[in-house]
């Protein structure tokens, strides 16, 4: 399946930033699962081509601005091959090893609750089954409820409250499979909906390592393994580490930060570029007013 995008973020300062430093991690990288046939980032119209690999395999970058600028605008685009893998990822090129993803952060620190539910779960034929019936537990226990968290609720707050989105959903499963001592972390990327079901923002799962497998994408929110609607974008111990987009800046007032993201399937036969063009329309960039 051929993935067109287009991932518009949009920052706007009321004063005027004096300094904007941002790690870009928006260049993905082929995988078992994906191939990347063209794709580009710029900011503020100029095309951002220092991406270097990181020790995870991914590629990253860093874009810092010290003259005052009103406004930050990031787009991400383009289109990759996405085949069906049965949610095995495989043993990814990176300098890191697995178990370094049994680390706990605040994010995904396991609660008394969350480790019990782990251990407790129903005795399986082996660790994948263990882990399918863990995603299951997950989506049972944390109902999806969009603006009852936040990117800052960690995994035992969502756990607690029995509710929440993709990101505490995949915090949840990731501190769980920690605690039984299986290696997991955090994935950002696309996700294309099915019909009537528009996604217009980037969407988090979490991958688990197996050693005979390799790593294993699972998204509760959706209970499935990721298929070939699923784009990798990047990853990390927790939700913070994989964001897509992460800065510091120096402003006097108000920022203000929209964000729009574009996906559908280039079908044989349709001009790619024409489509990516309506995409670009339905998103127009900020006027330099801020």
């Amino acid at each position: 399946m051929k993935l067109l995008v287009r991932h518009q973020t949009v920052y706007r300062y009321a004063a005027g930033a004096g300094r904007v430093a941002m790690r870009l991690k928006l260049m993905p990288v082929d995988t078992p699962a994906q191939m990347v046939l063209e794709w580009q980032v710029s900011v503020n119209g100029e095309p951002l081509t220092g991406f270097h690999p990181n020790s995870y395999g991914e590629r990253e970058a860093i874009w810092i601005r010290h003259d005052r600028i009103d406004h930050a605008t990031i787009v991400a685009e383009g289109l990759v091959d996405t085949r069906e893998s049965h949610g095995v990822v495989g043993h990814l090129r990176s300098r890191v090893d697995p178990r370094y993803f049994l680390r706990d952060t605040r994010l995904t620190r396991a609660s008394d609750g969350i480790a019990a539910m782990a251990r407790d779960l129903p005795e399986q034929d082996g660790p994948l089954a263990t882990l399918h019936a863990l995603s299951s537990a997950v989506s049972d226990a944390v109902q999806y409820r969009a603006g009852v968290t936040t990117s800052d609720t960690t995994a035992a707050q969502a756990f607690a409250l029995g509710a929440g989105v993709c990101q505490d959903h995949a915090q949840v499963f990731i501190a769980a499979a920690r605690s039984i001592g299986i290696p997991a972390r955090y994935v950002s990327g696309y996700l294309l909906a099915g019909e009537g079901d528009a996604l217009h923002e980037t969407h988090g799962w979490a991958e688990a390592f197996l050693p005979q497998l390799g790593w294993i994408g699972f998204d509760p929110s959706n209970r499935v393994c990721v298929t070939e609607r699923y784009l990798r974008l990047a990853s990390g111990l927790d939700a913070e580490e994989a964001a897509p987009i992460r800065g510091s800046v120096m402003v006097a007032g108000d920022i203000w930060i929209d964000a729009d993201v574009r996906i559908a399937q280039a079908e044989d036969g349709v001009e790619e570029r024409q489509l990516q063009r309506q995409q670009q329309q339905s998103t127009p960039p900020p006027d330099s007013a801020g």
